[in-house]
């Protein structure tokens, strides 16, 4: 190599360091030159390039501390925690003992290995049923030895190096996970070598862009190229929306909760959507939902059992002459009850739990809280032994896997259900809002959906 060669003033320093060092970890290299490892790759990158260095890859164990190892550290191992009660608790049969320790802010499993522990060491004994201290000095080296293995632990995670069998103790007790750490180290060529001592390494300062004023002394700077092999990067052409994120949020918190999914067609029969849930043909309760007639001579179609189980439920119910060609009428979906309706009438008893979320339609005026189309959240949990508590449960196991604290339920009425409830959240701009609204389907809806002798919990969140 006999051609002179121009770096930039960071590279420059860069080759220098590496021509004393002949050998340098990226980590100590950003060290040595007061900046960031990750301010460092482009230039690295350039310079091996250019065949004046190699830079190379591996791999070290690391060894960091799990939650678990960070409470220990903080708080004492458990044979510490308990330890520091045992004046307070000891003399009481090893159940209230423990819960006595647990009442002082001990957690349940770690109150349970530290007797494990203490009793294992002959710290502590067992006589009659009660625990009490069986030797002193045998608490102390068992507190001694735990207090050492806390500040091994802390040098182990701190880069120092301890002996194989505390950190094997330390995994066992899950205070400490091992990982593979990914490094970087920089190694001098012989061509840099060689044009160094040739004095071929020359520094200028880079430039991206080339003005007018400096147009006549180029010489002096070092032009950056366009590198036009470079593939460019991908540019999504679309991503989905937030609501319809929020939507997948939701469906996946359903099914990780043991619910599967169905679907129903958004043109459906009033006899799914009204018919079927009780809610009677001549009766102020069907103008609830206001619904979109659909303009057609186009009927639905439905098993003729289904529609003679409808008549006599609802004529005996309600006292009135029940029409089979207004429940064939097609509307479009208010409600994805009608989803439910058509999963329990298709799979009739047993123990189960489907759920659908998907469009509904309205007339409804458009404001913060209403929409003429939304979504909704439709479900059931179906069973000989579901009662209106598990559907109370279920609402706040489900609010709390959405994160939301405020929630609040008072006694409702829908048609189809009975007992109802209306379930509230607190938003911090609209205040509160419904959106739990469900309860236990009456046992008419039940006998129309063929299954008769079973109960279901249902709700329509929206």
């Amino acid at each position: 190599m006999n051609r002179e060669i121009y770096v930039t003033p960071k590279q420059y320093r860069i080759i220098a360091l590496l021509v004393e060092k002949r050998e340098i970890s990226i980590d100590e290299l950003a060290k040595e030159l007061s900046t960031k490892r990750e301010d460092l790759m482009r230039d690295l990158a350039e310079l091996e390039h250019k065949g004046l260095l190699r830079v190379e890859r591996y791999r070290v164990p690391e060894h960091v501390l799990t939650d678990t190892g960070k409470r220990y550290i903080e708080k004492g191992l458990p044979e510490e925690q308990v330890y520091s009660f045992v004046d307070k608790c000891c003399g009481v049969p090893v159940d209230l003992f423990l819960k006595c320790v647990e009442e002082y802010g001990v957690l349940s499993s770690d109150a349970y290995i530290g007797l494990q522990y203490l009793v294992k060491s002959s710290c502590l004994g067992v006589d009659n049923g009660k625990l009490y201290v069986k030797n002193r000095a045998f608490c102390v080296d068992v507190i001694n030895k735990a207090r050492e293995i806390r500040q091994l632990v802390l040098d182990l995670v701190s880069g120092k190096k301890i002996s194989e069998d505390i950190i094997s103790l330390a995994r066992r007790r899950q205070i400490i996970e091992t990982r593979e750490k990914s490094l970087f180290k920089v190694t001098v060529v012989s061509s840099l070598l060689e044009a160094w001592h040739a004095g071929l390494i020359k520094e200028k300062e880079l430039i991206t862009i080339v003005k007018p004023e400096i147009a006549l002394e180029l010489d002096k700077y070092l032009i950056k190229e366009f590198d036009l092999t470079v593939e460019l990067p991908n540019i999504p052409i679309s991503k989905k929306h937030p609501f319809m994120q929020f939507i997948d949020e939701l469906r996946e918190i359903m099914v990780s909760m043991g619910f599967e999914e169905v679907k129903g067609p958004h043109v459906e029969a009033e006899f799914w959507n009204f018919d079927v849930l009780f809610q009677a043909q001549d009766h102020p309760a069907r103008e609830i939902h206001d619904t979109f007639y659909l303009k057609t001579t186009l009927t639905a179609q439905v098993d003729p059992t289904l529609l003679e189980v409808a008549k006599r439920v609802h004529e005996k119910g309600w006292g009135y002459t029940w029409s089979p060609a207004r429940a064939l009428r097609l509307v479009l979906r208010s409600q994805t009850t009608a989803v439910s309706a058509r999963a329990l009438s298709e799979r009739g008893g047993g123990e189960y739990r489907v759920f659908t979320i998907d469009r509904n339609f309205r007339p409804e005026s458009l404001d913060a809280k209403h929409s003429m189309e939304f979504y909704q959240l439709d479900g059931v949990i179906v069973g000989k032994n579901v009662t209106f508590k598990h559907l109370l449960y279920f609402f706040k196991e489900f609010t709390a896997a959405l994160g939301l604290r405020e929630i609040w339920f008072k006694p409702g009425y829908f048609p189809f259900t009975e007992p109802s409830v209306e379930g509230y959240v607190k938003h911090p701009k609209l205040g509160w809002i419904e959106v739990f609204p469900g309860g236990m389907f009456r046992p008419e809806v039940m006998e129309m959906l063929g299954c008769s002798g079973y109960k279901a919990a249902a709700w329509g969140i929206g």
